[in-house]
């Protein structure tokens, strides 16, 4: 079995008690921090539950705790941990939202050797960094972890290869310096990190999720209570940019949406025509592979040598044909996102007339032509477009420190792991984890059964755990 890493032990505590319980002393002077173990991570034979417990009591925590129960919000200290894909990143954030620090190893050289992701080559590349990248993010911010209130960390969605690295790391620093630690949602992360950045979003808002992984409609009710309006049936937007581009032939080390984006200023958005996916369907569903496969046979029908000669020596005839097809996706790719977020803003403002603002995160909302064109959707139905700055746009441990800190407070954590707790524990990650429960009209049968085997939503456990 596992060792347990939920952010959803008890029922949320109330601002103020959270307050009164969880926080430390606050930052002290830098000091160099006790060693560590430093190793790559090796697959461990399966272990005994330890499983946390939830604090109930002041007596159960550091003395300097209850020295600091009369302090603010701003006495909080969180690192955040993040290894759910290609980017290992860590920072420190007060819990008045003040970025302390923020580091981003990325791994843009494997990407462009491998052509993607490649799962075993991300993992080493993660062990390779994740020393170096917390620390750098603990010295920037000059505190040490003693100095911390607690560690938060992705346990998922994301490549379960990928994901222990972080949650190794985080665990053996919660564990030497007795950190709470909180498992933290990635996707919830991406959504929660606009309330950093905009003091004024509260809850409800109307949030989509775009990146290379990930396409997701959701209505936040309040922390951890979400409603999914629509998801990705196969491939999401970022994964049709990024292939789009490397079958263009574009220079993909700093992303191939970006080099798509940027190729496509020179092209006619009107010049191939492609087909807007899913137009029959109802729903507030996206589906990109369609228009993916439409890319690459407009690319072999003009017999653009895309796979022998790079953009960069392509001729002036040669990249205006290359410059019309990514013009004509990039238009037909997000008129396809404004399709489906025009109808969850129905659905969303039906079920709570309240919403004023529509946030849009994740890697792909990094992308102007995307902001503009979703602007358009946002003041057509009076509401305020809520877009993170990109560098809290793309992976990062800012979203994942700040939205721990958010359940930190509200009560939801994990007791520091044991003092006997093996190196080589096996932890519970959730490669596969939905953030909220579908909407009924929203629901498509064929995809409900394809995954229905995945780990129960966050909004799910959290609902459960309050009973």
């Amino acid at each position: 079995m596992a060792a347990t890493l939920l952010p959803t032990l008890s029922p949320p505590a109330s601002r103020a008690a959270a307050l009164l319980l969880l926080r430390r002393a606050p930052p002290k002077p830098f000091r160099a921090p006790a060693p560590l173990l430093r190793r790559v991570l090796a697959p461990g034979p399966s272990l005994p539950v330890r499983s946390p417990t939830f604090r109930s009591s002041l007596a159960t925590m550091p003395s300097t705790a209850a020295a600091a129960a009369s302090g603010s919000r701003a006495d909080l200290l969180m690192l955040g941990i993040e290894t759910s894909c290609d980017d290992t990143a860590a920072a420190v954030v007060r819990g008045d939202g003040e970025i302390l620090s923020q580091v981003v190893s990325s791994q843009e050289d494997l990407l462009v050797k491998w052509g993607g992701v490649s799962p075993k080559m991300a993992e080493e590349a993660h062990a390779l960094a994740i020393d170096q990248v917390v620390q750098k993010a603990l010295d920037d911010a000059n505190v040490s972890e003693s100095d911390l209130s607690a560690v938060a960390v992705t346990v998922g969605p994301g490549l379960s290869l990928c994901l222990r690295v972080g949650v190794h790391k985080a665990r053996q620093i919660a564990k030497a310096f007795r950190l709470p630690i909180v498992g933290v949602h990635h996707m919830e992360a991406h959504a929660l990190v606009s309330r950093l950045v905009n003091k004024d979003l509260d809850f409800p808002f109307l949030a989509l999720l775009i990146s290379g992984g990930h396409n997701l409609l959701v209505l936040a009710h309040g922390l951890g209570q979400y409603v999914q309006l629509g998801t990705t049936i196969d491939d999401a937007i970022g994964e049709a940019y990024d292939k789009s581009a490397r079958w263009l032939g574009l220079d993909m080390r700093k992303g191939g949406g970006p080099a798509l984006e940027q190729l496509a200023l020179e092209g006619d958005p009107n010049a191939v025509e492609f087909r807007v996916p899913m137009r029959q369907h109802k729903d507030c569903n996206f589906s990109y592979a369609g228009l993916k496969t439409q890319v690459r046979l407009a690319i072999e029908s003009r017999n653009i040598p895309a796979d022998e000669i790079p953009i960069s020596s392509a001729t002036e005839e040669d990249r205006q044909l290359r410059a019309n097809i990514a013009a004509s996706f990039q238009r037909v790719a997000v008129l396809h996102l404004e399709e489906r977020c025009q109808r969850a803003v129905e659905w969303a403002l039906k079920m709570d007339s309240s919403i004023k603002y529509f946030v849009v995160s994740g890697g792909v909302a990094s992308n102007q032509y995307v902001r503009t064109s979703l602007n358009h959707i946002a003041e057509k139905n009076d509401l305020q477009l809520v877009c993170p700055p990109p560098r809290l746009c793309t992976d990062n441990g800012v979203m994942i420190a700040w939205t721990g800190l958010e359940h930190f407070i509200a009560g939801r954590f994990d007791d520091p792991p044991a003092v006997d707790e093996p190196d080589d524990m096996q932890y519970d990650l959730r490669p596969r984890w939905p953030l909220g429960e579908e909407y009924s009209e929203g629901r498509s049968v064929a995809r409900s059964m394809k995954t229905a085997r995945v780990h129960p939503s966050l909004t799910s456990m959290i609902q459960g755990s309050a009973h």
